[in-house]
């Protein structure tokens, strides 16, 4: 069974990036037809997908996010990474990473001075 576990500082400030790693634990993340994404969720609301990266390596977005957010992978290691840049206040929240079926615990991110 595959599982995934997310690290990453639990504090960054407001214009830093946010640098979130996915350590993946039971499957390789290079298995056809899986993509690995990354998910947050803000206090009190629902989950919002942010972006994946496929088993091919290809990359995909949510739109709103384009421009700030680079999903990576280490194959070598089994990991992929998220960073969002110039984070604000707007970022603080709990971010995931999932596979079809399996998802990490979650990390907090505080976006704070």
């Amino acid at each position: 069974q595959v599982q995934l576990q997310e690290s990453g500082p639990g504090l960054v400030k407001p214009s830093q990036t946010l640098s979130l790693t996915c350590t993946v634990s039971g499957g390789s993340i290079t298995t056809n037809d899986y993509y690995w994404s990354w998910v947050r969720q803000h206090r009190g609301k629902g989950l919002e997908w942010m972006g994946a990266i496929a088993y091919s390596g290809k990359t995909y977005y949510s739109p709103p996010l384009k421009s700030r957010t680079s999903i990576s992978r280490d194959t070598s290691k089994n990991q992929f990474t998220l960073q969002l840049l110039s984070v604000t206040h707007k970022d603080t929240a709990v971010y995931y990473c999932q596979r079809r079926g399996s998802r990490g615990r979650g990390t907090q991110v505080n976006v704070s001075s």
